[in-house]
């Protein structure tokens, strides 16, 4: 599938809540606001749209939140979008507190790679940033997805002040994953918060690894930039939309857990696809392909002014 600017879209993020288990200070700090149940899509929607959409060439999916293990059943619909005929890949992003016990079941359902996001690499500060203390959890789930042999990626955002813990935070590679660092959105909480950028953060991460140098490789779907060194078996990413566009490369659709199927991330605009679903589906195919096809050429992240998107990202699956 093409859209309008000839760019590929072979790739889904499916939102399967808009709950949390945390309360991070530049996502949801003061939680938000009660959906209905009936508001939200069921798991055999979800496989409605990926199934449309495998049809129309996106093979690509990753389930996200919120939170998505907040979500009672999650990991059988994973296995169930994972069944799915021309599914090529499915993957997670979770903030690790409720992984643990279920990643033998996630490894059982073939699951091709799972994203942890971490901002603190230590229980205080980990605990000022997300509102509880959690971390230990989330140590445990990287352990096991280790143990497990899933491919594992850490992401952590360049948050205001965060200079002094991006050393520690990249000592995760040492153990084989990749840690990715993410700009900061200007959206929802995140409007106004200025972090470090991806040079000043590369400053920082070369007077411990002086060697550390960009490669080609790509590690995934998204558009991280990747950079290697000798003495580190996984792989620093850096995902910077706000400061270096790569709109000419975006290959992505987002469904949020709503049935709001949004093109850019920082558009409020969008197709109602629950409404499709529930009230004319056998139109659900050329909804979806009208859809994607208009999709923008380019965010707007560098004129604030210009974002029209007012919901939380945990409501759009960031």
């Amino acid at each position: 599938m093409t859209d309008q600017y000839r760019r590929t879209i072979d790739y889904m993020r499916l939102s399967v809540t808009d709950r949390c288990n945390l309360r991070c200070r530049y996502c949801m700090p003061n939680g938000i606001a009660q959906v209905s149940h009936a508001d939200i899509l069921t798991y055999e929607e979800f496989l409605q749209v990926a199934a449309t959409a495998v049809e129309l060439g996106i093979t690509k999916f990753k389930v996200t939140g919120g939170e998505p293990l907040a979500r009672l059943g999650c990991v059988d619909f994973i296995s169930c979008l994972k069944a799915l005929p021309g599914v090529e890949q499915v993957t997670l992003t979770t903030n690790g507190v409720l992984l643990s016990p279920f990643v033998s079941c996630l490894a059982e359902a073939g699951i091709d790679g799972v994203n942890v996001s971490l901002d603190a690499p230590d229980r205080e500060t980990f605990a000022d940033i997300t509102g509880f203390d959690a971390l230990p959890q989330v140590l445990r789930s990287l352990d096991a997805l280790l143990s497990a042999g899933i491919h594992t990626k850490l992401n952590c955002v360049l948050l205001p002040g965060s200079e002094e813990r991006l050393t520690s935070l990249a000592r995760f590679a040492r153990r084989g994953l990749d840690v990715r660092f993410i700009e900061i959105m200007p959206i929802g909480a995140g409007v106004g918060s200025h972090g470090p950028s991806r040079e000043e953060a590369l400053t920082v991460l070369r007077r411990e690894w002086p060697d550390l140098r960009p490669t080609d490789i790509r590690r995934g779907n998204g558009p991280a930039h990747y950079y290697i060194c000798a003495s580190l078996p996984g792989h620093i990413g850096m995902i910077d939309a706000v400061s270096h566009k790569f709109c000419g490369e975006c290959n992505r659709v987002r469904l949020t857990s709503t049935g709001f199927l949004k093109p850019c991330l920082c558009y409020g605009e969008g197709t109602n696809l629950r409404a499709v679903l529930r009230e004319r589906p056998e139109e659900l195919s050329e909804v979806l392909r009208a859809a994607i096809y208009k999709k923008p050429q380019a965010h707007c992240f560098d004129r604030t002014a210009s974002v029209t998107e007012q919901k939380a990202m945990s409501q759009i699956g960031g």
